[in-house]
């Protein structure tokens, strides 16, 4: 028995999960925003701001589920990779870098919130915790492949 956790390590490490999940949805939410503002494709700018929106609701399903376990209060930050990553893509939008660029930039960030969910997907949640993950996870994989999608047929067509 000594290998099966407490009630309260479990709830420690499932905040922690969250806690971190979050970060990534800001990062998320953040670099959408600021990537779409400098794209020139009206389409791509709709997508981009409209996914912006979306990982705000993922951020408030999770920070709901803290609510409802009792835990912390979330603090809006993100992380320092994210505001990294986020200068970088100002930079190229700045230096002319053009739509190719951003989605680069893009995919990028998508990279690292399907790693975040893959590493939170790795541990002991709640089924309705994990089935919400597994939900969100479905439209990272799938805006990932988007964003990629759109980077390949913008290279393409030079």
């Amino acid at each position: 028995m000594a290998n099966k956790l407490d009630g309260s390590t479990k709830n420690q490490e499932m905040e922690s999960v969250l806690l971190d999940l979050i970060k990534s949805l800001q990062d998320g939410q953040k670099g959408f925003a600021e990537i779409g503002e400098h794209l020139k494709d009206a389409t791509l700018k709709r997508y981009f701001l409209a996914e912006s929106l979306k990982r705000a609701s993922f951020r408030a399903e999770l920070e709901g589920q803290l609510h409802i376990a009792g835990m912390a209060d979330v603090k809006e930050s993100g992380s320092v990779a994210g505001a990294l990553h986020r200068s970088w893509g100002e930079l190229k939008a700045k230096l002319g870098g053009g739509d190719h660029s951003l989605l680069e930039t893009a995919e990028k960030g998508e990279d690292e919130a399907k790693d975040a969910y893959k590493k939170a997907l790795e541990h002991e949640l709640p089924l309705p915790i994990r089935s919400l993950l597994s939900e969100q996870q479905a439209h990272v994989l799938t805006s990932h492949d988007y964003v990629r999608n759109q980077r390949d047929a913008l290279a393409a067509a030079k």
